[in-house]
């Protein structure tokens, strides 16, 4: 008879980046991103496995997202900037 010993698993929500110690590898466990979760998934990937060439993208990324690492909460000028834009490419409005 077969006396394999089983541990107990914990089951977790969410989605977790994990990196290899070189950071030459990335994998994603848990829940499937989907869009809302994506873009800040990639975005951590890059800081994570790229801390020295992150600093030099940020500007461009800023570009991109104009919201990056700003807190919507306090700057309602661009909260409505980010509604608005949001609204007419996804032809919400």
């Amino acid at each position: 008879m077969n006396s394999q010993k089983w541990n107990k698993g914990v089951i977790q929500f969410g989605t977790v980046v994990v990196n290899s110690d070189d950071l030459t590898l990335s994998a994603l466990l848990g829940e499937s991103p989907g869009a809302s979760t994506s873009v800040s998934i990639m975005i951590q990937v890059l800081k994570e496995n790229f801390p020295e060439k992150f600093q030099e993208w940020k500007q461009e990324i800023e570009e991109m997202i104009p919201s990056y690492g700003k807190d919507l909460n306090e700057d309602t000028g661009l909260l409505n900037q980010v509604k608005s834009e949001t609204n007419e490419h996804l032809k919400l409005s």
